[in-house]
């Protein structure tokens, strides 16, 4: 019988998407006065893959990924994300939309598991009603997508980007 042992510490990384890049000075000192200090930002560019939150920001929304120095333990995602979306509610447009939307996730040497609260047959409950999203698993030197990965996380860049912050993690 296997014993259960303590969870290996993760990298946490948020996607964010921001209605205009004016905001991200403060929305990035609000997640580091919770997280502690940025290790990585991407670069900023263009949300292309989807027009979902066209309209709820006001034309297309920019995108970047942050990961931050202090490693999280993987059991406090859903609290994570109570978290973020707590931080959603502070940049509301005129019209009630957010200006802001913020994706925690862990990355892991095995995965990049996101957090949600949308449930869906692949998705699996955590607690107060998030749920986690297996998005890319680790498979032969890269993170691989999966059938229901979002189009940016499929994206070879972006996938290159999460590897080299687990190169990262793995050293640490």
């Amino acid at each position: 019988m296997a014993s259960a042992k303590p969870f290996e510490p993760c990298r946490l990384v948020v996607g964010l998407l921001l209605s205009r890049q004016g905001l991200l000075s403060d929305v990035l000192a609000a997640l580091e006065k919770r997280h502690g200090p940025l290790e990585y930002a991407s670069t900023i560019r263009p949300f292309e893959e989807s027009d979902y939150y066209d309209r709820e920001m006001g034309g297309q929304p920019l995108r970047l990924w942050v990961a931050f120095t202090n490693l999280v333990d993987p059991s406090a995602l859903a609290s994570i994300k109570g978290q973020t979306n707590a931080l959603e509610q502070r940049f509301l447009n005129e019209g009630g939309g957010r200006e802001v939307n913020l994706d925690p996730g862990l990355l892991s040497l095995t995965s990049v598991v996101l957090a949600t609260a949308k449930g869906r047959a692949h998705r699996i409950a955590l607690s107060d009603g998030i749920w986690a999203d297996l998005t890319l698993i680790w498979s032969n030197g890269t993170f691989v997508p999966l059938e229901w990965t979002y189009r940016d996380y499929r994206d070879e860049a972006v996938r290159a980007l999460f590897s080299q912050w687990r190169e990262d993690l793995k050293q640490h």
